[in-house]
Formats: C-alpha cells, structure tokens, sequence
C-alpha cells in the first residue's frame, strides 16, 4: 500500500510553519499528485484565536484572531480541485471548552464556524469529508456528544463522510501509563457502538506504540472499525516520536516497517501526518528531501511508479 492521503497543518499547534504562499503550495500539491496522493485533510481550520480564513464567527466568538492575508482555504480547495483530489474540511478546536468540559459551548461555536465555511467554500467540487479535529484515546462520553451532534450538523449542510483520527493511549506518550491491547479494544469497541452512524471512517494514529506492539493495535483497529461497519484508515506518521527533538522526519526504515504493518492490518487507506513538513522535497527540514526519495525509489521498485 501507498501513502494516498495527507493532512494539511498550517495552524502550527506543535510545529513550526513554513510560511508558504500560494505559489508553494501549489508546487507541494503538486508534488502529491506526483506520487499518488489524492485525499487531503485539513487539519483544523481554526485554532484557539487562529484560522485559515479571516473568520468573522471567531471575530465574534474570540475577540481578535489571527489570520493570514490570503485565503489559505480558497488555496487549498482551489488545489484540490485542480489536482482532482478529495478534501476532507477540519472542523473548530477551541483549545479550551471542550478540556474545560463545556462541551456544549464547543458544539455551538462549531456549528457558527462550520456554517460560515461551508457558505464560502461549499461549492468547491473537491470538498468531499469533513474531518472532526478533536482527538481522544478512549472512549469519551462527552466527547462522543461533540462528535455525534457535530456530525449531524455537518452532514445537514452535505451529506459526505465524515472522518476522525484518534490516538492511542500508548508507551511513547504515556509511559507506565500505556493502555493494554485490551483495554484498548474494550474502550473502542465502546466508542464504536455510539457512532450511530454520525462518524464514516476512523484513522488511528500510529506513533505512539512501540513499533513491536504496533501489528496487533493496527489488526484490533481494522477488527472492531468492520465491526461496526466503518472505514478503517491508518494515520502513518511521518515524524519521528523517538528523538529527543520534537518533532523531526522520520528514518526511512521506521516508515516502511509502519507501512508494511499497516497493510498486513488490511486497513483500506494510508495517510499520514503529514507530507509538507516530513516528506516533501519542498519541505524546511533537509532530511524530508531524503525521506522522499527513499520512499519514491520504493514506490518504483515495487512497480508502481510516479
């Protein structure tokens, strides 16, 4: 399997920016349609006071904002479009209500934000998911009410799939702390059960195990993602969890050994977060280029070239 989807991160919440323009991004989408990628997702269209558009519900809601001088959603479904990829629309974090347990407060910001995107933007063809940004590792009874209520919200205004990417509550995080494989299970299978339909396809984050525990998380994901008749993808992190520095591009045989798990998983897509910083020649870490290269020489050995 190939890496097919990408997040887009430019509300940095924990990596630098690369300050692209227009004229970047285009060549970086580009580059993605060049070795196969054909679904993109923004990560979170706004953040705390930030947005990727000058959003006048965040004006209202939060005071100032922070917002670039340029629209970097109309680039970013303009890409799209141009590319013939699917874009899957990241939702509101407030940073604050929902870790604050105002939950209720967060739907409602989101249902104004989300309704002022899909009125500039809804009639871009590649807009085709939206993607819920707020992440969990268990199952969370509130935060399963975000997801159920926003979720009914976003389909109300287009009825395409919906997308989230949880993480696990794993070694590299979470030391002595980690979860089991089977509290995990239980715990998800618990989530699954609410989805009621709200949410389309999951796509777990796969950095925060050790890379030896990572073949039975990735098949209890797949399991219990069928079970409750989901799309199960596999969030395959291009960033490196194991340095000291956070957070770098990942060692090229690391990668391979996730995608190689993730594939033996039998989950139906590969993503990652994310190709612009970690895996794009036109990245602003050197070591992205090499990371590339490795993986396009794979990609060609393998028979399926650019």
């Amino acid at each position: 399997m190939k890496i097919t989807g990408t997040f887009l991160d430019e509300i940095s919440h924990d990596i630098p920016s690369a300050n692209w323009g227009a004229e970047e991004w285009a060549k970086d989408f580009d580059c993605m349609r060049m070795i196969g990628i054909d679904t993109v997702i923004i990560i979170r269209a706004g953040y705390k006071n930030m947005a990727i558009f000058d959003s006048a519900t965040l004006k209202k809601h939060r005071g100032m904002i922070i917002s670039p001088n340029y629209d970097l959603a109309e680039i970013f479904l303009r890409e799209a479009d141009r590319c013939g990829m699917k874009l899957f629309f990241g939702t509101y974090d407030s940073g604050e209500n929902w870790h604050a347990e105002q939950f209720q407060k967060e739907i409602e910001i989101n249902y104004k934000f989300t309704e002022e995107l899909f009125s500039k933007y809804g009639h871009f063809k590649s807009l085709g998911g939206w993607y819920i940004c707020h992440e969990i590792d268990s199952c969370n009874e509130n935060v399963m009410r975000v997801y159920k209520q926003l979720a009914r919200h976003l389909k109300a205004m287009k009825n395409i799939p919906i997308l989230i990417s949880p993480y696990i509550h794993g070694r590299k995080q979470f030391g002595n702390d980690a979860i089991s494989i089977a509290n995990h299970k239980a715990q998800w299978d618990k989530a699954f059960s609410k989805f009621e339909g709200g949410v389309d396809i999951v796509a777990f984050q796969d950095g925060q195990v050790d890379y030896e525990e990572l073949n039975d998380f990735l098949h209890v994901n797949n399991e219990l993602a069928k079970k409750y008749g989901l799309t199960c993808w596999s969030n395959v992190e291009t960033f490196d969890r194991d340095m000291p520095i956070n957070f770098l591009p990942i060692g090229w045989p690391k990668l391979l050994h996730k995608i190689n798990a993730a594939s033996q998983a039998g989950v139906d897509k590969l993503i990652t977060f994310e190709f612009s910083h970690f895996l794009s020649p036109n990245s602003m870490y050197p070591s992205a280029r090499g990371l590339f290269k490795r993986y396009v020489e794979w990609i060609e050995n393998k028979g399926d070239k650019c």
